[in-house]
């Protein structure tokens, strides 16, 4: 396995009544990111019994692949899109031992 591969969680919690919004607006950005060259995977999740709490599980080859993707027009405009959208987030930076 490549140590230099990293993962990420990344946690979102939709403000009261912009779930559905925000839902939409993380579901638009797994298509154009699974075509970026370094991406493993990028899973999207709901907390099946809590509508509106979202975790995105990616893996990337390298973490300089992972920092142009958050870099990358789609996420630029996903940021703006969603400010106002997100109450809470959590995003982690996971290494392979």
């Amino acid at each position: 396995m490549n140590n230099e591969q990293v993962t990420v969680s990344a946690e979102f919690w939709a403000k009261t009544g912009c779930e559905d919004a925000l839902r939409d607006e993380l579901v638009a950005i797994v298509a154009p990111t699974r075509k970026e060259e370094g991406c493993i995977n990028y899973d999207l999740h709901e907390i099946a019994d809590k509508p509106g709490r979202f975790l995105f599980y990616e893996n990337w080859t390298t973490r300089e692949l992972l920092d142009k993707h958050l870099k990358s027009e789609h996420i630029c405009q996903y940021r703006k899109n969603t400010a106002s959208l997100i109450e809470e987030k959590k995003v982690q930076i996971w290494k392979i031992c």
